[in-house]
């Protein structure tokens, strides 16, 4: 096959039964305006000095400016980092550093974000590498930089050769949620990126003709942007929100037929509350959507019962988002569990058991390997993690734990790190708190380890409902359920759980959670 067929170009189809391209904001966008756009912006990117391996920051809210600029940057040979608009000074400063970025192209506002507030915290020194800023929006804004507008599509440049095409160098690089030293960044290629854009077009038999996505998820993270390639990989309608809202994402779902969309727990959650019709969403199909929080077995039978089909998957930033989906004739119960199947053929996965370094037989517990088409490069200028994260013969160790069903399929149970070794067991955190929710007074729960002792022990953190349970009647309730090794050693009432938010959803900060335990004891 020819290489051309894995450059992000070849996924662009100008088809005119099935333009729309993109719908943003109620204007659309045909495939052969956005082919346009993608050369007057690779003409701009010449202008302003960007060619091959130079790397890009766009800190961007979801417009077409931003995927003109991703297409772009592979005709130019160039790299785009991809910028979390929820990111403020210390976590910008850290991806320009680590990226080298020698141009940002940021917004000049949106909402309650004041980006030049937050690129007046970060020292010239921290950042060496940055020469200039382009504002979309505004010609410039108040910054110790050089600006430019992004006058892309307003203006002509001098048109420039497309830069011969190296599918296989970077050509996009995404955050991973970040550790106590800041983030990586992750690498990926045209190839990794449009094979499995493709792969995703044919596992979902996405049809132009029939299918819609509701693009709701940022495209700074792998999550937004995948799905949004492989509907752009079947040529099938987009319409794209610039940033979640409810109210916004309910309107365009009832208006336009919508069939497909992708999100986290949460967002599907304050979706369906906004409705009282039992099922307000006659034309959706499938609904794919990460677990973050707590409730999501209830929200899922819920979303069943009103029309909402939601389905679990898996993915990561170094082997994308929508790396595995469950499939249709799976089993309720198990169409909603992370995992799933893979999307390409030739993906393999293995489990291997964290006790004894084997890999492990299906239905037994251990960390998930990776090995597909859709794997990152590495990580970006760091050898050394690269190297720790890729076995020996090419697979990726994801820190995650779960198990292979036999068939084909997998189930995603938990982050390495959020497991938990209780009397001698690895414990999922998710086990306990589906307990503890059992119980009247609890409307939520997390539980973490800790030391006690000299003793691996689990705590509890408790948002009670209006009647908050009596402490006593809960650990006794948890005793008849559950090993004694499972039953928390505390057991702490709070009104919310520490969050943040990333790219891909909010998640609750199980670390904080560990550190307030520990504080708590402490205090006793």
């Amino acid at each position: 096959m020819n290489a051309n067929a894995f450059s992000l170009q070849s996924l662009i189809r100008s088809d005119p039964a099935t333009d729309p391209a993109f719908v943003f904001d109620g204007t659309p966008v045909s495939r052969a305006e956005f082919a346009a756009k993608i050369e007057q912006t690779a003409a701009w990117l010449a202008a302003q000095g960007i060619g091959k391996g130079d790397v890009v920051a766009v800190w961007l809210i979801n417009r077409i400016e931003w995927l003109a600029l991703l297409f772009a940057a592979a005709r130019r040979g160039a790299i785009v980092a991809a910028v979390n608009t929820r990111y403020r000074s210390a976590e910008v400063a850290h991806l320009l550093q680590l990226s080298g970025a020698k141009l940002m192209v940021v917004e000049a506002a949106f909402r309650s974000i004041d980006f030049a507030a937050i690129l007046a915290d970060l020292a010239k020194d921290e950042v060496p590498a940055l020469q200039k800023l382009a504002v979309v929006g505004a010609e410039a804004i108040p910054a110790q930089w050089p600006c430019v507008g992004f006058d892309a599509f307003d203006r002509s440049y001098p048109p420039t050769r497309p830069a011969q095409d190296d599918i296989d160098q970077p050509v996009l690089l995404y955050t991973t949620s970040g550790t106590t030293k800041g983030p990586k960044l992750v690498a990926h290629s045209q190839r990794t990126l449009a094979s499995h854009a493709a792969s995703v077009a044919k596992a979902l038999r996405l049809d132009p003709q029939r299918h819609s996505l509701l693009a709701m998820l940022p495209f700074c993270g792998t999550f937004g942007m995948t799905s949004l390639l492989g509907f752009v990989a079947a040529g099938a309608a987009i319409h794209v929100l610039d940033a979640f809202e409810a109210a916004a994402a309910l309107k365009i779902l009832d208006q336009h037929r919508i069939t497909h969309s992708f999100g986290s727990d949460e967002m599907f959650r304050r979706i369906l509350a906004l409705t009282d019709a039992p099922r307000p969403f006659p034309h959706l199909e499938l609904c794919g959507y990460a677990a973050f929080q707590p409730g999501w077995r209830e929200l899922a039978v819920e979303a069943e019962a009103r029309g909402l089909p939601l389905f679990g998957l898996y993915g990561s930033s170094e082997v994308q988002a929508l790396f595995a989906i469950a499939r249709a004739s799976d089993a309720f119960s198990d169409r909603i569990e992370g995992g799933g199947w893979p999307m390409s053929p030739d993906a393999s996965v293995r489990v291997r058991d964290t006790e004894t370094g084997e890999l492990a037989a299906p239905g037994v517990s251990g960390e998930i390997e990776i090995s597909a088409p859709s794997r990152f490069l590495g990580y970006f200028n760091n050898p050394d993690a690269t190297r720790d994260a890729i076995t020996a013969d090419g697979f990726f160790r994801t820190g995650d734990l779960g198990r292979l069903r036999g068939d084909g399929s997998f189930v995603y149970e938990t982050r390495a790190g959020d497991a938990m070794r209780l009397g001698g067991f690895l414990v999922g955190p998710g086990e306990i708190e589906d307990e503890l929710k059992s119980h009247g007074g609890v409307a939520d729960a997390q539980v973490v380890a800790v030391d006690l002792k000299g003793q691996a022990r689990c705590v509890a953190f408790v948002i009670p409902t209006a009647e908050p349970p009596n402490q006593e009647t809960l650990v006794s309730h948890l005793r008849e359920r559950l090993a004694g090794y499972k039953v928390p050693a505390r057991i702490y009432l709070v009104d919310a759980f520490p969050v943040t938010d990333s790219a891909n959803g909010v998640k609750i900060q199980r670390a904080r959670l560990r550190a307030m335990a520990m504080e708590r004891i402490a205090a006793e």
